[in-house]
């Protein structure tokens, strides 16, 4: 008798070929569709048409689908600590965390009481054994790797996880799907976080959570050259929806946000995307976790990467506690952001990471 899996299924193609390629890998495949998020409140969510496209494309390949609402875990777990460093002025990425909590762990949970022997997701990684270990690695497709995101998986979780879309790229995945006649083929990717939306709607959803706190904009200098409607709104690095042209400044330049004072309630910028103030080569991180389970010696010789898409820069881990970690790149590195999260690697294997403080 085959493994039993149960596959994420999102209702977007990612997924939807996930469970395809198992099917025809001889497995015993089930999928399972997760609700994590309240339609009353999903003005941008796509919940909906996500399940009827789950439905569509489980009836297609003849599998089960079965549903399940992680809404309270959702909530308790992810969206109440994205609102608290939201709170706090920093800028957290709900989706390493929701991974963690509920992907691979409400979804792990429930699909093993189901019987599964493993569970699959759509996501662009690989995981691999190794000297008693599994390792995450990332997915072949650069432009579609998805391993920042599953930094914060534990062996537990790992060993019970495949990834089939690892070796593919995004192009291969959309051919395959129109070849085998999903009608997900052709889906737009879901972009943002899950239950905003599109990036054009962040602010909107926040102010539903928190009231302006209107503040002045300053340059490096003490120039005051505009205001701000709270600090909640800004993140480091940010150049569009600032409201001040390149005409307060020596010339056109665009602005980016350089630095919020949480203290003053002032949000400090800097013009020109090469400006020194908007680079760091050093950093400090806490919430540490080690996919193998185990810190490298230090100092250990690495790289790193302090966002999604970005580039990996190498760097040094000069000194690791129970409560932090400091880290020096080898060059600056651009917008630093507190609330998110810096990933290490060696090669092409994922060693963990830890949110930037």
């Amino acid at each position: 008798m085959s493994d039993r899996v149960v596959v994420g299924l999102s209702g977007g193609v990612d997924s939807s070929v996930a469970a395809l390629l198992l099917k025809e890998q001889g497995y015993n495949v089930e999928c399972l569709f997760m609700k994590n998020w309240d339609e009353p409140d999903a003005e941008y969510c796509t919940t909906e048409q996500d399940y009827t496209d789950a439905v569509r494309v489980s009836t297609s390949l003849g599998v089960p689908l079965h549903t399940v609402n992680f809404v309270k875990e959702y909530r308790e777990k992810v969206f109440s600590y994205f609102l608290e460093e939201y709170k706090a002025g920093r800028t957290p990425n709900p989706d390493i965390l929701c991974n963690r909590e509920i992907k691979f762990k409400a979804f792990l949970e429930y699909a093993l009481d189901l019987g599964a022997d493993f569970i699959a997701t759509g996501h662009y990684a690989k995981a691999a054994k190794s000297n008693g270990t599994v390792q995450l690695l990332k997915g072949s497709d650069a432009n579609k790797d998805q391993s920042y995101f599953l930094y914060a998986l534990n062996q537990g979780q790992l060993s019970k996880a495949s990834f089939p879309l690892g070796e593919m790229t995004k192009l291969d995945v959309r051919r395959l799907a129109e070849k085998h006649n999903l009608h997900t083929h052709d889906k737009k990717d879901s972009t943002g976080i899950c239950f905003i939306g599109e990036q054009k709607h962040f602010i909107t959803f926040l102010k539903k959570y928190f009231p302006d706190n209107p503040g002045d904009i300053k340059t490096l200098d003490g120039k005051v050259c505009g205001s701000h409607n709270g600090l909640i709104f800004y993140t480091i690095g940010q150049r569009k929806g600032l409201g001040i042209g390149g005409a307060n400044g020596s010339d056109d330049l665009p602005w980016y946000v350089s630095e919020k004072n949480m203290d003053t309630n002032e949000l400090i910028v800097a013009q020109g995307r090469n400006h020194p103030s908007l680079y760091a080569k050093q950093l400090t991180a806490h919430q540490i976790h080690w996919i193998s389970g185990n810190a490298p010696e230090i100092p250990a010789l690495v790289s790193a990467k302090v966002r999604y898409r970005q580039n990996d820069v190498k760097c040094t881990i000069d000194s690791i506690s129970d409560k932090a970690a400091a880290v020096t790149f080898s060059k600056p590195v651009f917008a630093i952001t507190p609330g998110q999260s810096v990933v290490f690697y060696e090669g092409d294997v994922c060693l963990g990471g830890a949110v930037i403080e």
